[in-house]
């Protein structure tokens, strides 16, 4: 797809169903009287994967208007100054005036870079911007230390953690035990051997008669994060709250082990302080938890996979309420929220994916969302909300509600949800399955129709066949099919 092709359909998705900005595009009603802002921005799309667009025309609320020639004029001649002069390299900016809804707009496309990162001209390579949650922001040094690595074509989890380090006190850093019972192998007794293996999965690497650790090794087998420096950010934290508030803190668990050697452990105890009801069967008491634990174990591992390990500051975190459950991680998602369950998963970590693959932590590539809402559906749960930011990504997993109890955008959310996971097994979504997902009897067909009409209204869903007549008989798809 050319540039032009490209920047339409990222406009596109930007204003629809939901406006919002995304990595790729940045919306502008005037031009900047600050060129350095301008050269920031300019800087950021030279460093995002495939380059990005400045489209002038739309306004903060996402209506449009069209760019004049002399505006466009003024724009393009000052961009153009500010490509060649204002950055660390002199980039080549194109632009095209396209009409998109009755409006003219001018794109700015501005390709990425093959030397990385692009920095402001006169200062250090540390003066990098790059864009994250659809906003133009300044890399930390650990982002800008993982983009020289990655120009390299050294991927973040083969960087290493702790180097030099003797046979000895590499075992005892690892849980080398955990790797092979993830493996399903008997741990050797040879420790020449436990070596040769564990480097064979990119967890330890041979520096003459020394041995180092990967970032992958320490992330998935450390004993201790804390001792492997920069990782030592990087627990995972679950907090226990008294009530609906994080007023009052009862339980705290931070784990410092490695992600794959305590997962279990870590799924086992957020499923052990969830909100729990007693019931006897067969005259025996036993206490059950309405949440699914396949949807708590796959977003744990989402929250591993897709992290910025470059985001200082900021751990994994689930919070634990009366009425729901919270995961955070670091990192702006790399994909529009509305588009996690049809999306091919985007990652900022492959090895680590992969790995948590191999260890059967994740089933199977890209499946982790749409198993997770797939199990909340059959419990006839909630739908589960995503939301993001600046820095981070959340997912919010809620306690179980009568359909009368839902908010109107929480019966909408659950209803295109349930559209997504449909259509990605080739069927379409019907009044009969939206009564089955809501638990809807059938005599009030009506209640599932008023749902599907406000998922309708609000342009996430899209009647399948228009051409169909019958209203009895109308399925629906996702909008973007």
């Amino acid at each position: 797809m050319n540039w032009l092709g490209k920047a339409i359909k990222c406009l596109k998705n930007s204003l629809y169903p939901i406006p919002l900005e995304l990595n790729e595009i940045d919306w502008k009603s005037s031009l900047s009287p600050k060129t350095d802002r301008l050269a920031q921005h300019l800087c950021a799309f030279s460093n995002q994967e495939g380059g990005g667009f400045l489209v002038f025309g739309v306004n903060d609320d996402a209506t449009l208007f069209s760019v004049t020639k002399k505006q466009s004029d003024e724009i393009v001649r000052k961009l153009g100054n500010i490509a060649l002069n204002n950055l660390s390299q002199s980039i080549q900016i194109q632009h095209n005036t396209i009409e998109y809804g009755g409006n003219a707009l001018l794109f700015i496309y501005i390709p990425e870079q093959t030397e990385k990162p692009v920095y402001l001209r006169g200062k250090t390579i540390y003066d990098s911007y790059y864009r994250s949650a659809g906003q133009t922001v300044k890399m930390s040094k650990e982002a800008v230390k993982f983009m020289i690595s990655a120009a390299h074509g050294i991927p973040y989890e083969f960087q290493i953690a702790k180097k030099n380090l003797p046979a000895d006190e590499v075992l005892n850093r690892l849980d080398y035990k955990r790797f092979y019972e993830l493996l399903d192998k008997n741990t050797p007794k040879a420790t020449d051997l436990i070596l040769s293996n564990l480097e064979s999965y990119h967890i330890i690497v041979q520096d003459s008669d020394r041995w180092s650790i990967t970032n992958l090794g320490a992330i998935l087998f450390a004993n201790d994060l804390s001792l492997f420096d920069y990782l030592n950010a990087k627990p995972v934290h679950i907090l226990k709250y008294v009530g609906t508030n994080n007023l009052i803190l009862e339980k705290e668990l931070t784990e410092t082990r490695g992600y794959a050697a305590a997962f279990d452990d870590m799924v086992e105890y957020v499923m052990k302080n969830l909100p729990q009801q007693e019931i006897i069967k067969s005259a025996i008491r036993q206490n059950k938890t309405d949440y699914p634990r396949t949807a708590i174990r796959e977003f744990l591992a989402n929250s591993f996979v897709h992290q910025d390990f470059t985001v200082t500051g900021m751990d994994i975190m689930v919070e634990i309420f009366t009425d729901r459950i919270v995961m955070t991680n670091p990192g702006s998602p790399l994909t529009d929220v509305n588009r996690f369950i049809d999306l091919p998963p985007k990652s900022r970590n492959e090895k680590l994916a992969q790995a948590l693959l191999l260890f059967h932590i994740c089933e199977r590539r890209g499946s982790g969302v749409d198993r997770a809402i797939e199990a909340l559906e059959t419990a006839l749960m909630p739908p589960p909300k995503f939301t993001k930011g600046e820095y981070f990504t959340r997912v919010f997993i809620y306690g179980r509600q009568k359909l009368s109890a839902m908010g109107k955008q929480d019966k909408i959310r659950a209803c295109y949800q349930h559209c997504c996971l449909l259509y990605e097994n080739n069927k379409e979504m019907t009044n009969q399955s939206v009564r089955e997902r809501f638990e809807i009897d059938k005599k009030n067909y009506s209640t599932a129709s008023r749902i599907i009409a406000d998922t309708v209204a609000a342009g996430l869903v899209k009647v399948a066949t228009p051409e169909n007549e019958s209203r009895k008989f109308t399925s629906y798809v996702p909008y973007y099919a």
